[in-house]
C-alpha cells in the first residue's frame, strides 16, 4: 500500500543548488589563485640570485634552475588566466543568481495569489 520509490540520484539536484554552491566557492577559487600568483612570483624574485650564482662551471644547477624558474613562469601565467576567468565570469553568475532569485520570486507570488 505505502510503497515508496527510492528517490533517484542526480549528479546535480537543480540548478539553484548549484549556482549556490558555485557562488559560495567562487571567492575560495579566486583567492586561491591570487595567492598562487603572489607565491610564484616571490619564489621567481629569490630565484634570480641562484640562477645569477650557477652560470659558473656547474651546468647541472643552472639548467635545473632554469627550468624551476621556466615552471614558476608558467604557473604565474596559469593562475593569471584563472584569475582573469574568474574575475570574467563573477559578475555573469551574480546576475545569473539575481535573476533567479526574481524569476522564484515571481513564481511563488503567482501561487501565492490563487
Amino acid at each position: 500500500m505505502g510503497e515508496e520509490k527510492p528517490e533517484r540520484l542526480y549528479p546535480l539536484k537543480s540548478l539553484h543548488d548549484f549556482l549556490t554552491e558555485l557562488d559560495r566557492e567562487w571567492d575560495k577559487f579566486k583567492m586561491g589563485s591570487l595567492i598562487g600568483m603572489i607565491t610564484c612570483g616571490a619564489l621567481l624574485v629569490f630565484l634570480i640570485p641562484s640562477i645569477l650564482r650557477a652560470i659558473k662551471p656547474p651546468l647541472f644547477d643552472f639548467v635545473f634552475l632554469l627550468f624551476a624558474a621556466a615552471f614558476l613562469v608558467y604557473s604565474i601565467y596559469a593562475l593569471f588566466a584563472q584569475y582573469r576567468f574568474l574575475s570574467r565570469w563573477e559578475r555573469r553568475v551574480g546576475l545569473l543568481l539575481h535573476l533567479e532569485e526574481q524569476l522564484m520570486s515571481e513564481k511563488l507570488g503567482e501561487k501565492g495569489s490563487e
